[in-house]
Order: C-alpha cells, then structure tokens, then sequence
C-alpha cells in the first residue's frame, strides 16, 4: 500500500498509462467542442466497460453476473442520456463563453468550488486525507468540473479558430488554456495521492460519481443547458445519469469481489466495502488484518505458560 507520495513517477508503466489517457482525453477534449458537457461526462463510463470487456477476454478476468448487470445499466443509462441531451446553443466567440463564466451564478458557483479546495488542501488532507477517501477525490473532483468547463472554452475558441474565426487574439482564450492547465495539475496530483493511498475499487466510483455530479450542475449553471428543456426531458436525463452511476457501482463492486477472491483465497472474507473504505480507508483494515495475524502466536504463547 502506498501512503499518497510521488513514487509512482518512477514507474515506467505508470508513464505507459498515462501516455495512452492522454491519447484519450484529448478525443475527449474534441468532444467537449462539439456537444454539451452535460452529455459527454456521463458517457465516461462507457470506458469501464470496455475495460471490463477487455479484461474478460485478454487478461481472463471473469465477467460475473454482478458485472454483467452493471454493463447493461450504464449502456441502458447512456442511451437514455443521449436521446434527451439537450440540443447546445450556437458559440459565436470565446467572449461569448466569458460572458457566460463570468455571470453571478457561475461566480458564486466558482467561489464555493476554491474556497472548499483550499479549505480541504489546507485543513482536512493534512489531517484525515490519508484516513479518507472522500479528502482527495473530493479536490479532484471540484478541480475537475472546472477544468471541464474551461476544456468546453477552449475546445470551442480552437474550434472556432479553425473554422476561420481566430479567437487567439483574444485574452479570454489564453486565460481558459492557463486555467485548464492548473486544474488538471492538481486533479492528476490529488487523484494520484488517493488511487496510491486507497483501494482502487473504491477510489474510482466515488471519484466518478462527485466528479459527474459536479461537473453536470457546473454545466448547468453555465452554459444554462436545461434552459430549453422540458421537465420531462430533464428527469429522464436525471434517470438515465443515476443508472450509469449504479452500473458504475456494480462494476466496480464485481471487480473488488474478484480481487478480494483471488488474492486472499475462495474461503477469506472479501476486501473492504465502500462505506468501509468511506471512514475509515485501507490503514485500518491492514491493521485489524495485523491483528488478526498475530493473534495465533498469542495463543501459542498463552498455552505455553506455567498454571
């Protein structure tokens, strides 16, 4: 177990990984330009079943019926999602997207968002980040919903650019490129700190789903995209989003039960549980398995005592 610190730089798979989720977010980047962030982030949990898929067939990972059901809710749910997305309204310009980032709403939303990162890089991480899991993924995933909405401006103006329409020129887009470039910093950092520090199963669906849930309101604060939209149309969006994080749930789940069979034996009882993980973390579980280990050699020395 690691205890949240930079060794994994020294990894040369880790680079490996890294290398190829560049490659992917910067598809994921394109998407940003050209439909809504409330469509796009939901939809990331396509990639845990493909990974699910992958695993299945190249590495032998048995897909268990747990596993399964998970892959048909996210699939049921992302399908959902994409009939009702709403429709984006045209950008003519990245001042037209300042003009949105800069309204009160998208303010006090941006205000809350640094004072509780501050507040918890500053206060709860040295204190509780490496007994809670909710310390470190809650900065990447307040960090990350704004690093969305900046990917979403600068993907625009890029695009726009392209298109013929320079938007280089304009200070706006270079504040976007610095402020995508910080906040990814520090989601990468923090995110790093808690996949080293905590459970793997645990980390990734917290993560997902505060990371989805901020990243959605962040959305529709700025860019308004329920303005147009019905009240049916926004509760079946509402229905499909809780299914994706369900069927996240479940997969993840499925993919703790089989680590937990596969390395403590068919009989041991299985790695911690998400609410366990939530309060208390991996160190305490290590330790009650500690305990757990020398119990027997207490016994040994208790009988081995004079009456």
């Amino acid at each position: 177990m690691g205890y949240g610190g930079y060794a994994y730089l020294l990894e040369p798979l880790w680079w490996l990984g890294m290398v190829t989720m560049i490659v992917g977010e910067v598809a994921n980047f394109v998407a940003y330009a050209f439909a809504p962030a409330i469509l796009v982030t939901p939809l990331g949990a396509l990639s845990i079943i493909v990974s699910a898929i992958l695993a299945h067939f190249m590495l032998k990972e048995k897909l268990h019926q747990l596993g399964v059901l998970g892959c048909i809710m996210c699939i049921s749910g992302s399908v959902i999602i994409v009939i009702h997305a709403p429709q984006e309204s045209p950008i003519t310009s990245v001042q037209e997207i300042w003009a949105m980032a800069t309204q009160p709403a998208f303010l006090l939303y941006l205000g809350s968002v640094i004072v509780l990162v501050v507040l918890l890089i500053l206060h709860f991480a040295p204190r509780c980040g490496h007994t809670n899991v909710l310390v470190f993924t809650g900065i990447c995933s307040l960090m990350g919903s704004l690093s969305v909405m900046s990917v979403k401006a600068l993907g625009t103006a890029l695009k726009l650019t392209f298109e013929g329409k320079n938007q280089l020129v304009y200070l706006e887009t270079w504040f976007f490129m610095f402020i995508v470039a910080t906040c990814v910093i520090i989601q990468m950092n923090y995110l790093n700190k808690a996949l080293d520090t905590f459970n793997t199963a645990v980390v990734s669906p917290i993560y997902y789903v505060m990371f989805t849930s901020l990243t959605i309101i962040a959305s529709v604060i700025m860019f308004k995209d329920w303005d147009s939209q019905n009240t049916g149309s926004i509760i079946s969006e509402l229905c499909g989003f809780i299914a994706v994080l369900c069927g996240t749930i479940l997969l993840n789940s499925a993919k703790d039960s089989d680590r937990g069979s596969s390395f403590r034996g068919e009989h041991a009882p299985l790695s911690p549980t998400l609410s366990t993980g939530l309060f208390s973390g991996n160190r305490e579980t290590l330790k009650h398995d500690e305990e757990n280990e020398l119990l027997p050699d207490d016994i040994c020395l208790r009988k081995q005592e004079p009456y």
